[in-house]
């Protein structure tokens, strides 16, 4: 059973240095809870770790917080909702969209764009904050889950 990893100081840290060296955020408030190898939570509540660690011996919890990003390799793809907490933050590997754009990137398309970078890119429009995409030379993959993509 993958069971909730309440994360210490360091490894905090470590997920803030990858963090700062993609995007440039420094700073994250809150507990960060891991769940299985790869998904990171953001929790701000009441509850202390030791009590979070005692609600997950009693019940099984899928996630607590708010699901903010994923490890994948070396590197850390924020959500949707990471995205938009940590916008006054994201300083780099930002990708501005345009009009046609954001209609593709909304319903679940990959850009045909070469953008020059390889990695993973925070998509804006105008103020909004729309996940993450990854650019590879030739384009940039769409991770927008299908159940959240926009309809014809």
């Amino acid at each position: 059973m993958n069971r909730l990893k309440i994360l210490n100081k360091n490894e905090k840290q470590e997920i803030l240095n990858r963090l700062n060296k993609q995007f440039g955020i420094k700073d994250i408030h809150g507990i960060i809870v891991k769940r299985g190898e790869e998904k990171l939570f953001l929790f701000s509540g009441d509850y202390n770790e030791r009590q979070i660690e005692n609600l997950e011996k009693i019940v099984p919890i899928e996630g607590v917080g708010i699901y903010f990003a994923k490890i994948i390799k070396e590197e850390i793809r924020l959500s949707i909702e990471g995205t938009q907490i940590l916008k006054n933050q994201i300083e780099r590997n930002i990708f501005e969209l345009n009009k046609e754009q954001v209609d593709l990137w909304m319903k679940g398309q990959e850009l045909n764009i070469k953008t020059g970078k390889r990695g993973f890119l925070v998509m804006k429009y105008k103020k909004d904050f729309l996940g993450c995409g990854k650019a590879s030379i030739e384009k940039i993959t769409n991770f927008i889950p299908k159940s959240r993509r926009l309809k014809n």
